[in-house]
């Protein structure tokens, strides 16, 4: 039973320390989309998102008026495009069609991003898949609210190092497309290794092939909430420290859990999972950053912060799951640059680099996410850090990203601005050292010993 103190502890968690429901995505499966023609499938596709994400939004605004508790997005994911449309489209401009048939839906029906323009090629790319990658450049610049994603590599199949060498070009291509507004179109694209099926945040999300032909998935964030109660913990050991963590992390979650057993029974949709992420925005007070300087560090990137966030990461992960029997997607600490303020300050004073962030991706829960890199940076350079993040998810079975945007025409001590919850970036120095001759070598990086589990 949930009391009053409860009931009064959650509002001033939404009231004074920004807990919200980040998004509430309505996962669809466009499977039964495809079909011989391109304006068959592009008709199929618009209809069937807009007959059952009609309203989404309005539920969603229902729910907020209902019970108090800001839904900051509401979204949709769908089916990996380069299936649905890899037998009616025979070239990428084909493939640019259906972006701009999901970016109308988009509009129609009210949400502010729609992923799944997205392929699978872990172990190797089928024309349909390369169709669709070399199309993501002009897809993404001619659309606002389409989210694209390619999955290079898993534990279990090793890395295709020709889709991430490929993958290098398209972010290249993606920011020159996009160039006018600070390169934002690679903003949208995120390049996996081990991508989960039922992500509900942008601008990975996609629908799996597993999942159902629609579902409710909900991601709830509080990176606020989590520092106001580590704030009345200070000097104390790690035991309490941890302690605090997990149960706040379980209040969180039972506010998603609320949010998304109503948007399932409105919609007469079945829930899916909670994914329990700590996701900053430009917000002030809205900073995992800020969390981890509040368990000890003068700055993120100190010595130290990689040992604070794998546990940050560990205690919202355990709180989470006692919350709710359906946890998924990616569910712990989120550090994009660019969205949390305390990220970008540190970056802005030196504690904070490129290197470092590379190894604090090693305990969070994606990778290295909104990160701004000169304009001038080589295609084999990005692919190069596309891979080391790719090997460490595969290493250490974890979901690992690269979401890297190259400014066009900006150097190292110039800020890219991008806008609403996707805020501002200063452009990080990489390593002009060339790996050209490695990304280039072709074919694929086995997958590790531990893999073979059979």
């Amino acid at each position: 039973m949930i009391n009053i103190y409860e009931v009064n502890e959650t509002n001033n968690m939404i009231e004074h320390e920004k807990l919200d429901v980040r998004t509430i995505t309505l996962g669809i499966s466009l499977l039964d989309c495809a079909g011989g023609s391109l304006e068959e499938v592009n008709d199929r596709i618009y209809r069937k998102i807009t007959s059952l994400a009609g309203n989404l939004v309005a539920t969603g605004q229902q729910i907020e008026q209902d019970f108090g508790i800001p839904i900051v997005n509401k979204r949709i994911s769908v089916t990996p495009i380069s299936l649905v449309g890899g037998s009616a489209c025979k070239c990428p401009e084909d493939f640019v069609s259906i972006a701009k048939t999901l970016d109308r839906a988009a509009k129609e029906v009210g949400v502010n991003f729609i992923g799944g323009y997205s392929a699978l090629v872990s172990k190797g790319m089928t024309q349909a898949d390369r169709n669709l990658i070399e199309s993501i450049p002009q897809a993404l610049a001619q659309t606002e609210r389409v989210c694209s994603s390619v999955n290079v590599g898993s534990t279990k199949t090793g890395l295709n190092m020709d889709a991430v060498n490929l993958m290098g070009t398209i972010v290249k291509r993606t920011a020159e497309a996009t160039a006018q507004s600070d390169s934002l179109g690679c903003a949208k694209l995120v390049v996996f290794c081990n991508a989960p099926d039922d992500n509900p945040f942008m601008a990975g999300a996609f629908h799996g092939v597993t999942e159902a032909d629609a579902v409710i998935n909900v991601g709830v964030s509080g990176p606020g909430v989590v520092k106001v109660a580590l704030e009345k913990v200070r000097g104390a050991d790690f035991e309490v420290l941890c302690e605090t963590i997990k149960r706040t992390a379980f209040k969180i979650t039972r506010v998603g859990q609320l949010v998304a057993q109503e948007a399932s029974r409105r919609m007469g949709i079945p829930f899916g999972i909670i994914d329990l992420s700590l996701a900053p925005t430009p917000a002030v007070g809205d900073s995992v950053a800020e969390i981890l300087e509040e368990i000890g560090l003068e700055r993120v990137g100190a010595p130290g912060t990689t040992a604070a966030l794998a546990m940050l990461n560990d205690q919202v992960k355990k709180g989470g799951v006692m919350a709710s029997s359906y946890v998924g997607g990616l569910s712990g600490a989120f550090i994009p640059v660019s969205e949390d303020q305390g990220m970008i300050d540190a970056v802005s004073v030196g504690a904070l680099t490129i290197e470092k962030l590379e190894a604090m991706t090693c305990v969070c829960s994606v990778g290295l996410d909104m990160i701004a890199i000169p304009g001038d940076t080589p295609a084999s350079t990005i692919s190069g850090i596309i891979a080391d993040e790719a090997a460490i998810g595969m290493v250490n079975q974890k979901t690992t990203a690269v979401r890297l945007i190259p400014v066009i025409g900006k150097g190292v001590g110039e800020t890219a601005q991008f806008g609403g919850l996707l805020g501002y970036a200063p452009i990080i120095p990489v390593n002009t050292f060339s790996c050209e001759a490695f990304v280039t070598r072709g074919g694929r990086i086995p997958a590790p010993i531990h893999s073979f589990k059979n």
